[in-house]
């Protein structure tokens, strides 16, 4: 795409220098380098690669996907039978190693991560979508932690990625704001890199050295049951309320090239948002039957109705991340609104 742009560049230039002498020529070259800026693409994909990982934050993906909705939606707006592709990964790092690798089209991760990404590639990764924002639960089996100051070299606390994932960041945001900029980093060395469900099973089994884990719905909720596991931090806490913790990001070239396939994913994603707030029960219903996972329809609506938790396309709280990210110098530049790392498609809305 660079080197593209670069011969465009080169084209206007020489066009430019040839207008000075009112050179037939560079009107024809100005006309062919507007042209190729202006083209649309002749079709837009037959396939989406789409990431998500473990975890009810994802619930509206999970709707989605066994709904057929976004198949549903692209039919309707002219796209033909669009293939769908859906793919777990257990981290955001490995998802957004797999966006830069051109191995799936849209990630589904935290807002830490889309911001890490916007700036590396200048802005040429944007955000497309919240999905949703959850309350997140640090846990801990070890009875000696009441409070973050408790932890000690002893502890190992799991996140999804260390330093980078929203536990990462929150966690170092609750240090901060409970005993001052001298302690945001102290938990890092205690961090470590693991999954949700075998983080989960890490701390419920009470062999493994990591006895804490910041923690997502519903693997906390399982945590909390077992006998001796307590809650240390509720991410909501910190925010004041929710916030985004999962949102969807892409390339400018797939957003560009795909205006179409864009609208109709924002449209199956709201009907899922519509269908959770609507009758939460058969989300849920869908969420275990996909996940297989040992929660009750119950439970599970219950972890959907829980105060804090919402499910929307409305990008909240994701500025409280990228001040944080500027201060500590994750990020080089600070934008100066949430639009700066959205793509217009979501600029209409509330968002902060």
């Amino acid at each position: 795409m660079r080197r593209v742009m670069r011969a465009i560049e080169d084209v206007d230039a020489l066009a430019s220098a040839r207008l000075a002498r009112g050179s037939a020529a560079a009107i024809c070259a100005v006309a062919l380098a507007s042209a190729m800026l202006a083209a649309p693409a002749t079709a837009e994909v037959s396939e989406l690669r789409i990431s998500k990982q473990p975890s009810i934050i994802y619930l509206p993906l999970v709707v989605m996907e066994q709904n057929k909705l976004l198949e549903k939606r692209a039919k309707a707006a002219g796209l033909g039978e669009l293939k769908v592709a859906w793919i777990t990964f257990n981290s955001g790092g490995t998802s957004t190693d797999a966006l830069l690798a051109g191995n799936v089209d849209l990630v589904t991760s935290g807002v830490s991560n889309l911001l890490l990404l916007w700036k590396r590639t200048n802005g040429e990764v944007n955000g497309v979508t919240s999905v949703g924002g959850l309350p997140m639960l640090l846990v801990t089996r070890d009875p000696e932690v009441k409070s973050l100051r408790d932890f000690t070299a002893k502890d190992k606390i799991a996140v999804p990625t260390i330093k980078v994932s929203s536990q990462a960041m929150v966690l170092k945001m609750a240090m901060e704001k409970m005993y001052g900029t001298a302690a945001r980093d102290s938990l890092d060395p205690m961090t470590v890199q693991l999954g949700h469900p075998d983080a989960m099973i890490a701390v419920v089994g009470g062999s493994s050295e990591i006895n804490s884990h910041f923690s997502a719905p519903p693997y906390q909720y399982t945590e909390l049951k077992t006998p001796g596991v307590h809650l240390v931090l509720d991410s909501s806490d910190v925010f004041g309320g929710p916030a985004s913790n999962a949102v969807v990001f892409g390339t400018r070239k797939f957003y560009d090239a795909n205006p179409k396939t864009v609208a109709a994913f924002m449209a199956a994603l709201e009907e899922a948002n519509q269908l959770i707030a609507r009758d939460p029960a058969t989300a849920a219903k869908i969420y275990l039957d996909t996940t297989r996972e040992k929660y009750s329809v119950d439970e599970v609506v219950t972890m959907i109705k829980a105060p804090n938790v919402v499910y929307s396309t409305t990008p909240n709280a994701t500025m409280v991340f990228a001040d944080f990210m500027f201060k500590t110098g994750l990020i080089k530049s600070r934008p100066s609104s949430w639009k700066e790392f959205f793509f217009p498609v979501v600029h209409s809305l509330p968002g902060t």
